[in-house]
């Protein structure tokens, strides 16, 4: 039986039945691909009469020769390629996320070994050792880098493995866990996206939920974003858009034809349709292009202790919580207050008490430069947004301000900037 090695090394082996040779190994089926360490079902093996299914019970030993014994004669067809997972046909010299080391590799070779009775997939070699041991140069290998040291082993355990599966929805062949991409900081998944072909980033995003997509996205460039809703299809990218930022949502919509703007828009919900069609009319150089639709609100006669009782409802979907602000009915701003605030006020406090009054807004239309201006001056981490007779439309946060007015080639040297404690909201 198989105890460890590299499927190199076990491809093309001669298959025997009772010392009579029927064929070669020609690859290797696995089970279960959504494992951390997934399970060989059985070989492919190549006979004069087609390709043949050996379930890994029949495989009885691998003799002093080095042939694959079997038990019975294989008869079962191999399955087709379609419907299963080889680990030659489907992952051999393909590439391949590095979840740990963060970037895209090309498979060499694959190591398996044998745990608790069954033969298991283990490792990627991406390394150069890989390279040689398949094209049968280890030997030659050795003696040419003998003056460099020893052949590096670059092996990445397949837990960390994100294979990129054939984005062709008549030929998905892989169903891997999205989790293990959902590791990666949406920047660094955005940066391997980048690094990958069109169909091979389409496939990559076909692996993720829309929240982790849509995370990456707005890491994209715009040429990026467009040429992967090309590839991904009007409802999926639709589904994705809706569960990115308002105003990155809101930018990426500007820099399509407005065909394809409404068809996007007419796959999302009534109401964040309606949402981003008010914000794609405003410029991108605007405090209109800049806000996001993201905020808390809250009324002027609730209590400290049942706001607070709503932001715990609301928080684990809302990405800004830096300040709340009040309104009236009919969405007028009358005030707001930080979180700080909200905290350190009596529970019985109503919040028209604690409130801040005077506060500092922008229009619409006020240029995007002018709005970083009056939130570097008042210390702010985001500016409400406010119609000519007060309606609040949004607000304008610290990092998207700043990102509005850097240079492009600075800008995506950076992090986005992180939160800063703010004791007032905007106070004049």
């Amino acid at each position: 039986m198989f105890t460890q090695g590299f499927i190199s090394d076990l491809i093309r082996r001669p298959v025997t039945i009772d010392d009579r040779p029927i064929g070669n190994v020609a690859d290797f089926l696995i089970g279960t691909p959504d494992d951390a360490f997934p399970t060989v079902d059985g070989l492919i093996i190549k006979t004069a009469g087609g390709m043949r299914f050996a379930p890994m019970d029949t495989v009885a030993d691998v003799d002093r020769n080095g042939s694959v014994v079997l038990r019975i004669v294989p008869k079962e067809p191999a399955p087709p390629e379609s419907e299963e997972l080889y680990l030659v046909a489907d992952l051999l010299d393909k590439q391949i996320v590095d979840v740990d080391g963060r970037k895209v590799v090309r498979i060499n070779d694959i190591e398996v070994a044998n745990t608790g009775g069954k033969l298991r997939v283990v490792a990627a070699d991406v390394g150069i050792a890989g390279l040689l041991r398949r094209l049968g140069l280890r030997s030659f290998g050795r003696r040419w880098l003998s003056r460099l040291g020893t052949i590096p082993r670059s092996m990445i355990a397949w837990n960390s493995v994100a294979p990129i599966r054939d984005a062709n929805p008549s030929h998905v062949r892989l169903s891997v866990k999205q989790h293990r991409l959902a590791r990666l900081h949406p920047s660094e998944l955005a940066e391997i996206i980048s690094e990958l072909s069109a169909r091979e980033a389409a496939a990559v995003v076909g692996q993720l939920d829309d929240e982790t997509a849509a995370d990456a996205f707005e890491h994209l460039d715009a040429e990026t974003q467009k040429s992967l809703i090309e590839d991904i299809g009007t409802e999926r990218a639709a589904d994705i858009i809706e569960e990115m930022d308002s105003d990155d949502a809101a930018d990426l919509l500007a820099e399509l034809p407005e065909e394809q703007q409404s068809q996007l828009l007419a796959e999302m919900s009534a109401y964040t349709a309606g949402e981003l069609r008010e914000l794609v009319k405003y410029p991108e150089d605007t405090a209109g292009g800049l806000m996001t639709t993201d905020y808390v609100w809250i009324y002027p006669h609730r209590t400290t202790e049942a706001t607070i009782r709503k932001i715990r409802e609301i928080a684990p979907v809302s990405e800004f919580i830096y300040y709340l602000y009040v309104v009236d009915g009919d969405d007028h701003l009358l005030g707001a207050l930080s979180l700080r605030s909200l905290l350190l006020a009596l529970p019985t406090a109503f919040i028209d008490r604690i409130m801040e009054r005077d506060l500092v807004t922008v229009t619409p239309l006020m240029p995007a430069v002018d709005v970083a201006s009056m939130i570097a001056k008042y210390d702010l981490l985001a500016l409400p947004v406010v119609e000519e007779h007060g309606r609040m439309l949004g607000i304008v946060t610290v990092d998207d301000a700043i990102d509005a007015i850097m240079p492009e080639e600075i800008a995506k040297k950076l992090p986005h900037i992180r939160a800063r404690h703010q004791s007032h909201p905007a106070a004049t």
